[in-house]
């Protein structure tokens, strides 16, 4: 027997993964980008369990890697290359939802609960987990937390961060900080919770967290609008935001991101013919069945139409027509992948700075590198637009194109950060922008960081080789 294998008697025998063929998907991410090959691979089964195991690791010399579903953009959940000897920590076994509240419109979730399952229990009890975006059937709870991930409702409810009352997490000594307190204001002290969210595991590991629930939405009513720039959109976004009713969506998309979709998606179908150079996805809201939403959207679409900011728009008629707009919008991202190789980039402007970010992108873009095909989609209401820029059609070697386009991310970075943006919206920092943060993050916070990071982690086993630089 070898040391390391005492850690089966913590988590059992099957629970301990060492083959190559099991280890294999937690050696790299879900792009294919960042491998990592692991010593082992951990699947405990509760808080305590974690803990051991994190005190067990530490006597053992191996850093820890925690992963959750592993549909992160960043590398975080893959052990880094070059890094030192290490076990991946998987939370898939801690999965369950150890209390819902309705009256309190709040619920406390296991870090392995897969955010799907979260909704689903609050939609029974009829309430809202509002979170939404494409990897929500797979993505846990801890990986959605500690990358503070966002999505297509974040001008609305904010990104992850914003829905969590209390966290329960293991911290690198093997102690347990129980924080899952589920009260709306407190102000005694520092409020720990935010030093985990976003820490992409560097400083503990997220176990379970008290989440925050709203409403039900009783009626919902979703538009796909052709409009024939992104001044345009910012226009019809003024209106819809004032149009009285709760805009939980507002997706701008480019023509040729919808193309893609349409050629490599299964099933969907465009609600419009693609003749516009610009498409806005709108979707409005409310917790009441009486409210006129129909009537909000139709006279705002036709002041847009009126006004030219607006050239065409169709409002969904019925359920399934709702649901494949959005579907469009969520299967993008793996309709972009098929396309062939792409650099990519995740940047937040103030959403007034929107248009000026990808008009000033795009005429970058073109003059650097001609032969590139940029793709512009995201979040317009909160200002996270999500650059790409794709090689010809035809190109197939994926490594030859990140040497020659990869200077493509810094330069969007840079433009996004110029107009009091950032480069980092809501995938997280990971390995893939460590250089970002040497580059773009303010001196002293990267000190304070720092600080953070030797105080709770002074041996640099949680997660080492991610978002410091």
């Amino acid at each position: 027997m070898t040391p390391l294998d005492t850690l089966a008697d913590i988590v059992g025998p099957k629970n301990l993964l060492r083959d190559p063929g099991d280890i294999a998907p937690y050696a790299v991410d879900w792009r294919g980008t960042w491998r990592g090959e692991p010593e082992a691979v951990l699947r405990p089964g509760s808080t305590a369990e974690v803990a051991e195991a994190v005190r067990r690791c530490a006597a053992l010399g191996l850093a820890i890697v925690p992963a959750g579903g592993r549909t992160g953009l960043s590398g975080a959940a893959v052990p880094a290359a070059n890094g030192p000897p290490s076990v991946v920590l998987s939370l898939e076994r801690l999965n369950r939802i150890r209390d819902l509240d309705a009256r309190d419109f709040s619920l406390v979730a296991e870090a392995g609960c897969v955010v799907q399952a979260v909704q689903q229990a609050a939609a029974e009890a009829g309430r809202l987990f509002p979170i939404q975006w494409g990897a929500q059937g797979t993505a846990q709870i801890g990986g959605m937390l500690s990358t503070n991930a966002g999505g297509i409702r974040t001008l609305r409810w904010g990104n992850a961060r914003e829905l969590v009352l209390g966290l329960e997490v293991v911290l690198p000594d093997g102690r347990v900080l129980d924080d899952l307190r589920r009260v709306r204001k407190d102000n005694s002290g520092y409020a720990l919770r935010h030093l985990f969210i976003g820490g992409e595991g560097t400083l503990g590991i997220i176990t379970a967290a008290a989440l925050r629930l709203v409403p039900a939405l009783r009626r919902i009513e979703s538009a796909f609008v052709a409009v024939p720039s992104p001044d345009a959109a910012l226009s019809l976004y003024g209106r819809i935001m004032e149009c009285g009713a709760e805009v939980v969506g507002f997706e701008l998309c480019a023509r040729f991101c919808l193309q893609m979709a349409e050629r490599h998606g299964v099933g969907l179908r465009m609600p419009l013919p693609l003749d516009s150079p610009w498409y806005v996805m709108v979707e409005i809201a409310a917790a009441h069945p009486s409210v006129p939403l129909r009537e909000m959207l139709e006279e705002t679409l036709a002041a847009a139409l009126e006004g030219g900011e607006a050239l065409d728009a169709v409002i969904a008629e019925s359920e399934a027509q709702r649901a494949m707009i959005w579907k469009i919008r969520e299967d993008y991202p793996d309709c972009a992948r098929r396309e062939g190789p792409a650099v990519g980039t995740d940047t937040a402007v103030p959403v007034s700075a929107v248009p000026a970010f990808v008009n000033t992108a795009e005429r970058e873009l073109k003059a650097r590198w001609p032969e590139g095909r940029m793709a512009a989609i995201g979040h317009a209401g909160d200002g996270n637009i999500h650059l790409s820029l794709l090689a010809p059609a035809g190109w197939t070697d994926r490594a030859a194109w990140a040497e020659r386009a990869g200077a493509m991310e810094a330069l969007v970075n840079g433009i996004a950060v110029s107009l009091g943006g950032s480069f980092s919206a809501e995938h997280g920092i990971g390995q893939s922008k460590r250089h970002a943060m040497a580059t773009h993050k303010n001196p002293v916070a990267l000190d304070v960081m720092r600080s953070i990071k030797d105080a709770l982690d002074p041996e640099g086993r949680m997660n080492p080789g991610k978002v410091l630089p």
